[in-house]
C-alpha cells in the first residue's frame, strides 16, 4: 500500500536533500537518492528495497535497486558530507 509522494514530505526533506544534489551527475540519481532516503526516514519496520517502494508513491524497485547498485556515485563523497551537515547543526546549536 502506498502511503505517501515526495512532494507531501516536510519542506525539510527537500531541504536536506539538495544540500547533496552537487555530488550527484544526473537527475535520476537525485530522484533515486530522494525515493532512498525518504524510504530510510519511512515509518516501515523492515528498511529493504519492496518496503521502500511498497510506502512511496511513484517509487519502484527498480529505480532504487539501480540507484544503489549500478549508478555511479562515490559513497565516501556522501558520507563526508552527511557528516558535514551533522558537525554544522552541532556547531549551531551549541
Amino acid at each position: 500500500m502506498k502511503e505517501t509522494t515526495l512532494s507531501a514530505l516536510p519542506p525539510c526533506f527537500e531541504k536536506r536533500c539538495q544540500k547533496f544534489d552537487d555530488l550527484w551527475k544526473t537527475q535520476g540519481q537525485k530522484k533515486g537518492f530522494r525515493y532512498y532516503f525518504a524510504g530510510l526516514l519511512g515509518e516501515s519496520q523492515r528498511k529493504n528495497i519492496a518496503q521502500m517502494t511498497d510506502n512511496i508513491i511513484g517509487s519502484s524497485y527498480h529505480n532504487i535497486h539501480h540507484f544503489l547498485n549500478y549508478a555511479k556515485w562515490q559513497e565516501d563523497s556522501i558520507n563526508q558530507r552527511r557528516l558535514q551537515i551533522m558537525n554544522q547543526r552541532n556547531r549551531a546549536q551549541n
